[in-house]
């Protein structure tokens, strides 16, 4: 496969059972054989889009030592700032060309939750910065939560199945900013090649060029979402779940040709966790005599921890 199918949600939910079932079979065929897809008719506004990139482009220009502010030790990078270079992927030793912000979580009804996560973190300078990224957390789960169900259909499950792990799941939505490049990085690149971690990733700002996706005969492609689409793909937590039958791609972000270096890039990826006890041990009718089981069995906690550790996020 050397492009990114399009799909589109309002099918789904449109109440026709054909519709319903051509997406489940478009998402599902989709993720069996290259792990992305581009959506329409998600549930974000134009005009909240919009908000959200003026926000975040005036965060990011703010002074380095306002900012520094917001990086709260000893989480793990998991709410506020985090600052340049200080991720890097799996395996290198070189931080990726970027800085980015997370919001986490907005906890209903469940205390112990709400005692277990970071809290989010309040941006004093900019009055709207934090309920733009509210309301947009809001949609992308809403979005997450009818993709998963449709997930759950194509693997023979429940369509609610995923509904119970993903309320008040860990998950984070992340703008990033990729700064102008001011020399030759020296092995480093805006984003290197990377599974991620979780259940399924919606991403804003796939726009323009610097996005790949590696397909199954190991060739980089572009992946470009027109303006009203969102790029979301599978994570490793759901490609364990269902015994590497979705597949979770490896991607990277590229750096742009030396002409375009002055340019800064935005992306903002909501990562839909589920809550740490979710276990993520292979789902039987996802075994068979052709597919043995591939994975040890673990809890999302537990799955999630691991990773943060090879990141260089927590020590």
């Amino acid at each position: 496969m050397n492009k990114i199918p399009s799909v589109n949600l309002e099918d789904f939910l449109s109440g026709d059972v054909e519709r319903k079932q051509k997406f489940i079979n478009e998402i599902g065929n989709a993720y069996e054989n290259i792990g992305f897809v581009a959506l329409k008719g998600h549930f974000l506004g134009e005009q909240l889009v919009d908000d959200l990139y003026d926000e975040i482009k005036k965060f990011f220009e703010l002074p380095i030592d306002v900012k520094q502010k917001y990086e709260i030790p000893g989480i793990g990078g998991q709410r506020g700032y985090v600052s340049f270079g200080k991720e890097s992927a799996k395996g290198k030793k070189e931080g990726d060309l970027k800085e980015f912000w997370h919001f986490g979580q907005y906890v209903e009804d469940n205390p112990k939750l709400e005692s277990e996560y970071p809290g989010n973190v309040n941006v004093e300078e900019l009055a709207k910065f934090n309920d733009v990224g509210k309301q947009t957390y809001k949609m992308l789960e809403k979005t997450a939560k009818y993709v998963l169900r449709a997930l759950s259909l194509h693997l023979g499950l429940e369509e609610t199945y995923f509904d119970q792990y993903i309320k008040n799941g860990n998950s984070i939505l992340r703008p990033i900013h990729y700064p102008p490049i001011k020399e030759e990085p020296k092995g480093a690149v805006r984003a290197a090649a990377h599974g991620d971690i979780n259940l399924i990733t919606l991403l804003m700002g796939a726009h323009g060029k610097g996005l790949q996706v590696q397909n199954h005969e190991g060739e980089w492609i572009d992946a470009i979402a027109q303006p009203d689409e969102l790029m979301i793909n599978v994570g490793d937590m759901l490609s364990r779940h269902s015994n590497n039958k979705l597949k979770s791609t490896i991607h990277r972000v590229v750096n742009p040709p030396k002409e375009l270096w002055g340019t800064s890039r935005y992306s903002i990826p909501f990562f839909m966790h589920p809550i740490s006890e979710m276990k993520l041990d292979v789902l039987e009718n996802c075994i068979d005599e052709n597919n043995p089981k591939q994975f040890e069995d673990i809890t999302a906690g537990e799955f999630l921890n691991e990773r943060l550790r090879e990141l260089g996020l927590i020590k």
